[in-house]
């Protein structure tokens, strides 16, 4: 959960727009991750306020991710979630429920904030935060270059998140959305782009092997090093593959614990 990163020192209020604010490592065994993402990422790490259960990761001194027990009693996958800054974490909550969706842990009081873990109707996991958060960006230094959700149909994943987060071109403040070569690109306040919304055929039947899901992109600079790393520290890595836009090269990683996150380079 996000509030590890809530209650340090420098935090800014984010935007209230439903724009990404944080994402975090849902995990079994706090310490075995961090092992593996400083052999694979580089990352440092240092406590979170949880004490053990929780660690924020570092890229050259920068937070850009947390890290966080996954208790048993939670009935959610072990996995990278993006958290959406939201004014309030009930009524986004309440939302959530209407539209059919799941909430699985919250919304609970952490540190100075309130947070919650949901699951789209197609059952992708994602977070929401109320509260103060520190100067973190999707794009922006060692923080994930992409958050991308895979899923069926984009479009009715679109209708959703927008009714849950209040996505809206007419919202001062808040993100817009707009369809753009089959997939929905969510951007901020400013024009940047914060998410992708990707689906296949509407009329097709989803592909038992893959489960919708919010997908973490961390930016590197030698990938073969990385996926390399990755396998030798006991995870799996997919090929490396060219962008779509040939602008650098991709590899889909998965940890030991069974977390599924990208790494990406561009060109350049």
């Amino acid at each position: 959960m996000p509030a590890t990163r809530a209650r340090t020192t420098g935090t800014t209020t984010a935007s209230l727009g439903g724009a990404p604010c944080w994402v975090s490592l849902m995990t079994r065994d706090v310490q075995a991750a961090q092992d593996f993402y400083a052999k694979v990422l580089g990352w440092t790490f240092r406590p979170g306020t949880e004490g053990d259960e929780c660690a924020i990761a570092l890229a050259e001194g920068s937070p850009v991710a947390g890290v966080g027990a996954l208790g048993i009693q939670w009935h959610v996958p072990v996995a990278w979630t993006p958290y959406f800054a939201v004014a309030s974490a009930n009524d986004t909550a309440a939302r959530i429920r209407e539209r059919g969706a799941t909430l699985a842990v919250g919304p609970l009081v952490l540190g100075k904030g309130r947070a919650a873990l949901a699951a789209d109707r197609d059952g992708a996991v994602f977070g929401l935060w109320e509260g103060q958060t520190l100067s973190w960006a999707v794009g922006q230094g060692g923080a994930p270059t992409c958050l991308e959700l895979r899923t069926r149909d984009a479009f009715e994943a679109a209708i959703f998140y927008g009714e849950v987060f209040g996505w809206s071109p007419d919202r001062p403040g808040g993100c817009d959305i707009s369809y753009e070569h089959d997939e929905v690109v969510v951007r901020d306040e400013r024009g940047h782009t914060v998410a992708a919304l990707r689906g296949g055929a509407v009329e097709s039947a989803p592909d038992p092997h893959v489960r919708p899901r919010w997908h973490v992109s961390f930016p590197v600079h030698d990938i073969e090093r990385v996926t390399a790393a990755a396998v030798a520290a006991g995870g799996f890595a997919l090929p490396v593959t060219p962008l779509v836009d040939d602008s650098g090269c991709e590899a889909v990683i998965r940890d030991p614990q069974g977390g599924l996150f990208t790494v990406a380079t561009t060109s350049g």
